[in-house]
């Protein structure tokens, strides 16, 4: 699936990084800590969050992630934006809360 489709589905904002939307989604990882996501995340996954730094941006590079949702509606540092758009991962926004929205990806994923 890629992330155009689940922008669509879930009704998701396109905050920054529109480069690489057109990446496929090989899953999901839900965190909060930068430390688990580093340790835990795979290659490929859309990462959900309440983190809004730029520091979501270096993890997300590093670990290779397809995007980034921010959840309830929170808005990225303006840092984050431009990190973002410099390495082609998508911020998308929700005003969702984690629960709501990873319930939802998953089912959208497990149709694939």
């Amino acid at each position: 699936m890629k992330i155009t489709e689940i922008i669509t589905a879930l009704d998701l904002k396109v905050i920054s990084g529109q480069t690489g939307l057109s990446k496929d989604i090989a899953g999901g990882y839900v965190s909060d800590l930068l430390s688990d996501v580093i340790g835990n995340a795979k290659e490929g996954q859309v990462w959900i969050t309440l983190q809004t730094h730029q520091n979501v941006i270096a993890v997300a590079s590093l670990k290779d992630l397809s995007a980034v949702i921010i959840v309830r509606g929170n808005k990225p540092e303006a840092d984050t934006i431009v990190k973002s758009n410099l390495e082609n991962i998508p911020v998308l926004s929700t005003e969702m809360d984690t629960f709501n929205i990873v319930g939802r990806l998953f089912e959208l994923l497990k149709k694939e």
